[in-house]
């Protein structure tokens, strides 16, 4: 999981260090382990990564004067690196040097390390030593960026920049990662994961990159490509819990949908004397005011965060996430106690969060009955796309009935959205839609390369 930016900036006057910076800022919440930049100076690519979040890493001003440049491209994952040097972006130097950041899992990576002669290395490094040997046989970005496209199976979002200070960026024939483009002034130039970072950074929103696109900047032009047959099916789970609520994803409202899910979860399962609707923060913020508006139930701020913005269920280990719970989520007592709550939250993965917010609310704060309302379906099922969902065998709704989840977790009543809520809120048709850890079946089953 990650989230990938590309600022491309058509005159050797710009800096795009901290315009790169402050977009990787913006993307934060897509991963919150590692971060780096790669800038273009000219003569050739500079570079500075690390473990940790992007105002930490990027913490002393020399180190963005460090890095010249017009044109670059950073990234921020969400899976800790024990080498530093496999940190995104990466960069490769033979046989033509190249760096690249990516959002994304490669299905097919050992089948074509052993076709290419290629070791195993991560995702991100094989791609961009893939895109570097495509590079030095056809002599042109566009070329090789089509030819990897046509050989890689996954799912990818997947900015390049070459040695010559080129930029190429693209999206997996499916688009289930999303990827938008956006413009200063009348060109196009820039690329990220989500739109919110064109409004960071002062830049247009225009569009989103289509499912199997390429865009090609170079001093001279940029060049637009469809390169494989458009499939959509965009991630569902970007909607409910991934996407900040200033994008626009797929051309659909990020705030839009999730107040859709708020609705829909009133319709499903109102809890008809409820004295007060508490959201958690932040994402099921949206659904807990919609939910309120719907069924005349007030709305209430039930919870206050300390520190940093911690998504606890990203963590990579459990006493990181217990951790992040504790940090994230303090109850405001005179806002629970000796009422009937309705607690709404965006998901249950392992449940931690939930079981420890109810039982807080219960018997610390004093709550009168807790009932949990979920803004998205059941998780079932692990994801194969690089989205950090658990093995199944850590998803407590692939292991429990929902009464059972109920006494777990300590609430009164529990209920999720139900699958046919969530599309309806999204307004995507469900057959463009990936709907995988919610149901187990994926994109790609079934599917040919290419």
């Amino acid at each position: 999981m990650g989230g990938v930016v590309g600022i491309y900036g058509f005159s050797k006057e710009w800096r795009m260090a901290r315009f790169l910076y402050y977009s990787l800022l913006a993307l934060q919440h897509r991963g919150q382990e590692n971060c780096g930049i790669v800038t273009f100076n000219g003569e050739s690519l500079v570079q500075y990564k690390a473990e940790g979040l992007v105002d930490q890493v990027f913490s002393k001003p020399e180190t963005l004067e460090n890095l010249p440049g017009w044109i670059g491209i950073g990234s921020v994952t969400s899976t800790p690196e024990e080498d530093p040097s496999k940190i995104q972006p990466v960069i490769v130097s033979e046989p033509v040097p190249v760096a690249l950041c990516f959002d994304g899992k490669i299905l097919n990576l050992k089948e074509l390390a052993e076709k290419e002669n290629l070791n195993e290395d991560t995702d991100a490094e094989f791609l961009a030593k893939l895109f570097s040997i495509e590079l030095e046989k056809t002599g042109r970005p566009t070329e090789a960026m089509s030819n990897l496209m046509m050989k890689v199976k996954g799912a990818y979002s997947l900015i390049a920049l070459t040695g010559k200070g080129e930029m190429v960026a693209c999206r997996d024939r499916f688009g289930i990662k999303p990827l938008a483009i956006g413009s200063f002034g009348f060109d196009y130039g820039v690329v990220a994961s989500e739109s919110c970072v064109m409004d960071v950074i002062g830049a247009d929103f225009k569009n989103d990159i289509q499912p199997g696109e390429m865009y090609f900047f170079d001093a001279y032009s940029i060049e637009r490509k469809q390169v494989l047959e458009s499939k959509p099916k965009f991630c569902a789970f970007e909607y409910v819990y991934y996407a900040r609520p200033d994008s626009i994803v797929n051309g659909k409202s990020i705030y839009e949908v999730r107040m859709k899910i708020g609705e829909k979860l009133a319709e499903e399962h109102a809890v008809n004397k409820g004295e007060v609707v508490l959201g958690v923060p932040e994402t099921a913020i949206p659904f807990a005011v919609a939910y309120s508006n719907k069924t005349k139930t007030p709305l209430g701020i039930g919870f206050v965060q300390t520190g940093r913005r911690i998504r606890s269920a990203i963590k990579p280990t459990e006493f990181e996430r217990i951790v992040g719970v504790q940090l994230k989520l303090n109850p405001i007592r005179s806002a629970i106690a000796g009422k009937v709550t309705v607690l709404i939250d965006d998901s249950v993965v392992r449940g931690t969060t939930t079981k420890n917010t109810v039982n807080q609310m219960r018997n610390k704060m004093g709550a009168k009955e807790v009932h949990v309302r979920i803004g998205s379906p059941r998780l079932v099922a692990p994801c194969p796309f690089g989205t950090d969902v658990p093995e199944k065998d850590e998803l407590i709704a692939a292991n429990l009935k929902t009464e059972e989840v109920s006494k777990v977790v300590g609430a009164d009543t529990f209920y999720w959205l139900s699958l046919k809520g969530l599309v309806e809120a999204i307004g995507i048709p469900r057959k463009n839609l990936c709907l995988g850890c919610f149901t187990g079946k994926y994109p790609l089953d079934g599917e040919k390369n290419g």
